[in-house]
């Protein structure tokens, strides 16, 4: 006989999953409360809720305070949570130029981080051996086992796939080979996504300020691709999941001289990137018109690096500077289309450092954006949380938003 209709169970998990989501970008909610935003009963929600505080999922956290002096009468609300210490995650990112491994709670609190610098040659063994002893160091290092674990999440950047022998069908990434690797030496439960949306996650799940107003952000990583996700309610919109390198054709520049390897001109890979930096740079590098990086590379334009055009950029050196402050110019350009095409409540970067002062990198880019697009679209920009040293927690909002959230705290 054929079914029709949600189970009990599906329906659970549902619910689980909508109370999770609230606490998540709420923080401490009260049952009445929660049941308003779901327009269920307080007994379905005290009974949802007190089972999920006997798993350890959730907890009370004590009552509600009211601001004004006399509080309203009636039975006092009580405050709910989720249990950020009921699991921890592990992460791996591996991204352009490391292999970023740790352990954080699941509000992303870093607790343990391994990091590796790689490079071009950096061989694909290296890479997995690396991973596989991170990854059993942080676990006894931290004296945890798999049921302490809610599992390993994996975040790769897009240009890492073939060097991983990730096979890409039609845009879509089948990581079946390295799963299987990392499955020889764990039992627990693995997630594999893009490191681009992982780190957006990140940006949304690991606010500590909650902000139930901020639903949709637009997030830009910086680096030899340009990669863009959008997300919708706070989740990824599906038909950029796997095409988060889309925004490298943009054109920004048409009047530029010279054609990308795509044949366009003026594109945002050709016009932005670390490469397109380095070969303006080599266009004018020399010992007369930039005597201090010439001598900091000592007279070799292969050995130019970011450190050295970031303090060319501090002592003034002029052409340095026209490189920059046209990178930023451009950068401004893109981010204010990527703005009115996406209409984000924010806009997130990773990974930008045009100089050694994030600060200063900020006000500038924002200035540029503000004489583009304006004073509102300039104050809808903002650096990403993540830091270099923790991409690694990437991998940790996949594993916790597929493993925890997305199961309603089910373990299976």
């Amino acid at each position: 006989m054929e079914q029709h209709g949600i189970s009990k169970l599906d329906l659970k998990r549902r619910n689980r999953m909508q109370v999770l989501k609230i606490l998540k970008q709420r923080g401490p909610t009260s049952r009445i409360d929660i049941a308003g935003t779901l327009e269920l009963t307080r007994a379905a929600v005290t009974i949802i809720t007190n089972e999920m505080i006997e798993q350890g999922i959730i907890q009370e956290i004590g009552e509600y305070k009211h601001i004004t002096e006399k509080a309203p009468r009636g039975r006092k609300k009580i405050l709910i949570d989720i249990n950020h210490h009921y699991k921890f995650a592990l992460g791996v990112t591996v991204e352009e130029d490391i292999v970023s491994v740790g352990l954080s709670t699941l509000a992303g609190a870093v607790l343990d981080k391994r990091n590796m610098t790689i490079n071009p040659l950096t061989e694909r063994q290296t890479i997995y051996d690396y991973i596989e002893r991170s990854i059993r160091e942080v676990l006894g290092d931290n004296c945890l086992d798999k049921n302490s674990i809610l599992g390993i999440g994996f975040g790769i950047y897009p240009t890492m796939f073939t060097r991983l022998d990730i096979d890409v069908k039609d845009g879509v990434p089948d990581y079946s080979k390295v799963r299987a690797l990392v499955s020889s030496y764990t039992e627990l439960p693995l997630v594999f996504d893009n490191s681009v949306k992982g780190t957006a996650m990140a940006n949304i799940d690991f606010q500590k300020t909650k902000d139930p107003n901020r639903q949709n952000i637009a997030f830009l990583q910086y680096g030899n691709n340009m990669n863009f996700v959008v997300t919708n309610l706070n989740d990824p919109i599906i038909s950029y999941d796997n095409r988060t390198n889309f925004v490298d054709k943009m054109i920004i520049n048409p009047t530029s001289a010279e054609k990308c390897s795509c044949g366009r001109r003026g594109c945002a890979e050709n016009e932005l990137t670390p490469k397109a930096n380095l070969r303006k740079l080599n266009l004018i590098f020399s010992s007369e018109n930039t005597p201090f990086l010439y001598q900091a590379a000592k007279g070799n334009p292969q050995a130019i690096t970011a450190d050295m055009v970031y303090a060319a950029y501090e002592k003034g050196e002029k052409p340095v500077v026209e490189i920059i402050d046209n990178s930023l110019k451009l950068t401004a350009v893109l981010l204010n289309n990527l703005y009115f095409s996406t209409n984000p409540q924010k806009l997130v970067l990773h990974h930008f450092k045009f100089g050694p002062s994030e600060a200063d990198f900020f006000a500038k880019l924002k200035e540029y954006v503000a004489s583009i697009g304006g004073t509102v679209v300039s104050s809808k920009i903002e650096p990403s949380i993540i830091e270099d040293k923790h991409r690694f927690l990437a991998g940790c909002a996949l594993a916790i938003r597929e493993l925890f959230f997305n199961k309603g705290g089910f373990d299976k």
